[in-house]
């Protein structure tokens, strides 16, 4: 796993007191391919995926936003990070 996503790992951690090992995510990015990011409703189901093996509740209005800054980054994997720290930040 790169350093970036073992620093987005430790972040979810030290924000939620709540680690994700990095197979389940590993096991969920298998499943993720270019379409998931360009369909909002398969979008909205990772997100709510993740939320779920984070144990973190996500309101409605964070999957908006989540959707949004998706919607508007170009979908890329760097960005990806970026919409995850926000995500924390709710």
């Amino acid at each position: 796993m790169a350093k970036g996503s073992k620093d987005v790992l430790s972040e979810i951690k030290k924000r939620t007191g709540k680690a994700i090992s990095p197979s389940a995510v590993n096991k969920l990015a298998g499943k993720v391919g270019p379409s998931t990011l360009s369909n909002e409703t398969e979008l909205r189901k990772l997100i709510k995926s993740v939320a779920a093996m984070a144990k973190v509740n996500v309101s409605e209005s964070t999957v908006n936003d989540i959707v949004k800054a998706v919607k508007a980054s170009g979908m890329s994997t760097s960005s990806m990070e970026s919409v995850i720290k926000m995500m924390l930040k709710k």
